[in-house]
């Protein structure tokens, strides 16, 4: 595999949480769950791993815990926002590569952010790279929480939906008892950018699709630019949204 070097994860860390307050803080083994997020990036390619975080006490945990942090703007309306203030604080290139790597993501293997990376370093004409893997239950192809992906030939996104795609044409006439093939694939949210695009990004318009998705990917299709994606074999460690989530990864951290 091909891996851009250096390349920086950025992991954007928001203190508020509707579902699981203070959820960055979040202890699991001992250390607040954005530390473990930025322990297993550490263990990628990159050369660098920084919290982009909106609140102070976000930061003084990094530090204590020996994590690069830095302190963003609160008012953010995304991450993606949030992590262009990240690139311009640190000074990036715009050609330089950065992964974004979601702080609610403490299981996330280090093979995957490289893959991610090299998806850029492979394909010169994509703005951005991202990763999926096949959907395997029913439950989950129809589950709106699970985001899909259908990609073209040269394996690029051709687009995303909450809804089961790909749809077989007489799927409205038969129950869904198996999923058509090819296997459709669920979309894992990690990010890859170049540092130029990423401080576009948030200046492009808001896309009709996105709006009504609610998936902020669908923007850079909307505006011309192009989605590498990897196809990995493994579906990756569960992430926390919830505090049953948060149960279930602090058993898996302790066995």
């Amino acid at each position: 595999m091909t891996v851009p070097l250096p390349f920086t994860v950025l992991i954007p860390a928001r203190l508020a949480s509707t579902r699981l307050p203070e959820k960055p803080l979040a202890d699991i083994g001992g250390a607040p769950m954005v530390v473990r997020v930025a322990q297993r990036a550490r263990l990628s390619c990159a050369i660098r791993c920084v919290v982009a975080a909106d609140s102070p006490s976000i930061v003084s945990a990094c530090l204590e815990h020996g994590v690069e942090a830095l302190l963003t703007r609160a008012d953010h309306p995304s991450g993606s926002d949030r992590l262009a203030e990240a690139c311009d604080q640190l000074g990036l290139r715009d050609d330089a590569v950065v992964v974004n790597v979601q702080g609610d993501e403490p299981l996330i293997e280090p093979a995957l952010i490289d893959a991610v990376a090299a998806m850029l370093a492979m394909n010169s004409d994509v703005s951005m790279s991202t990763a999926a893997h096949a959907v395997d239950s029913v439950a989950d192809f129809v589950n709106p929480n699970v985001v899909k992906v259908v990609l073209d030939q040269r394996q690029q996104a051709i687009y995303f939906s909450r809804a089961p795609i790909p749809w077989w044409r007489d799927g409205f006439a038969e129950a869904i008892v198996a999923l058509p093939q090819p296997a459709p694939l669920r979309h894992i949210g990690i990010y890859g950018y170049r540092a130029g695009f990423l401080r576009q990004f948030p200046a492009l318009s808001p896309a009709p699709l996105e709006t009504l998705e609610s998936l902020e990917q669908l923007r850079a299709i909307w505006h011309g630019h192009s989605i590498a994606v990897h196809v990995t074999d493994h579906a990756p460690g569960p992430g926390v949204d919830t505090p049953e989530d948060l149960a279930r990864v602090r058993l898996l951290f302790k066995a």
